[in-house]
């Protein structure tokens, strides 16, 4: 009752608190299986398989979802001007292929939690496009905010520096590349969404990601050895494809129509903290 009272406007009727609250539910729950992906591909790795298969296998699990929500979204809506396909296809490489893969590869060598601080720089990635490349002006709060966010991550990767060498390095720098090809998609996504629907465009654009995912396990992988992990493997798979990728964007996606984006955005923030009690609880470790 008391986090109704503190998040819910009173003033609204019955009906819109409800709904409200719903949409709360919504965002923290997609925000905490978001974090869920990470703890699964450190569980996955204690059974020797590379980024590019356990990839594949998340999207084989999450494509005929995506599929399906895409039908959906697109029963009545306008068809697609060719310009549009394009955008998606670039879109879908750059803000779903792209940064799954590298933010993978670079789980390898890095903790969970440092994982998810750095990829939590993404707002501030995407404000810095928009001051380089667009000059658009930052506030004086939006500055700070921004260096109080790259101080903490700093200070985080320099103690598991410490302790990691070179590796943490890499793995960090694969990471922030991921939340910079993220970035990049969410501010190449600004125009195209408002035609498209954000619902449209997110199934269309992961539908791009899972056939470059599972194409580029086709090219660089026998796809026979896929039959020979271990079942721990695909099981873990199979929660990643699901409760951690489909289902959470379904839940943010039904959390934004209730509470707004911002909301939704801010709720999300519970991530890094979920990450860090879930390591500690699954992995046994931050």
């Amino acid at each position: 009752m008391a986090l109704r009272a503190t998040l819910v406007d009173p003033a609204l009727p019955p009906r819109a608190q409800t709904n409200s609250m719903a949409g709360l539910l919504l965002a923290a729950f997609g925000a905490i299986a978001f974090s869920g992906k990470a703890i699964i591909v450190k569980l996955a790795y204690r059974h020797g398989v590379d980024a590019v298969t356990l990839l594949a296998l998340r999207m084989v699990v999450a494509l005929p979802f995506f599929l399906l929500l895409g039908f959906w979204a697109s029963r009545r809506a306008q068809p697609l001007h060719a310009g549009d396909l394009r955008r998606i296809l670039v879109l879908g490489g750059l803000g779903y292929y792209l940064a799954s893969f590298l933010d993978f590869a670079g789980l390898a060598y890095i903790t969970a939690t440092l994982e998810r601080l750095i990829l939590y720089l993404n707002p501030t990635l995407v404000l810095l496009i928009g001051f380089f490349a667009f000059k658009r002006p930052a506030t004086p709060r939006q500055l700070f905010a921004l260096l109080v966010s790259y101080v903490g991550v700093a200070l985080a990767l320099a103690h598991d520096a410490a302790i990691g060498g070179s590796r943490i390095a890499l793995g960090s720098l694969l990471v922030f590349l991921s939340a910079l090809s993220y970035a990049l998609y969410l501010f190449g996504s600004g125009e195209i969404v408002a035609r498209v629907g954000a619902l449209r465009l997110t199934a269309y654009a992961s539908t791009v990601a899972c056939v470059l995912c599972i194409g580029q396990y086709l090219l660089l992988r026998d796809p026979a050895s896929a039959f020979s992990l271990d079942a721990e493997v695909w099981w873990l798979s199979l929660l990643n494809g699901t409760l951690c990728t489909v289902v959470p964007v379904l839940a943010v996606m039904m959390a934004v129509a209730r509470i707004g984006s911002a909301t939704t955005a801010q709720i999300g923030m519970l991530g890094p903290v979920s990450t860090i009690v879930l390591s500690w609880l699954v992995l046994g470790r931050l």
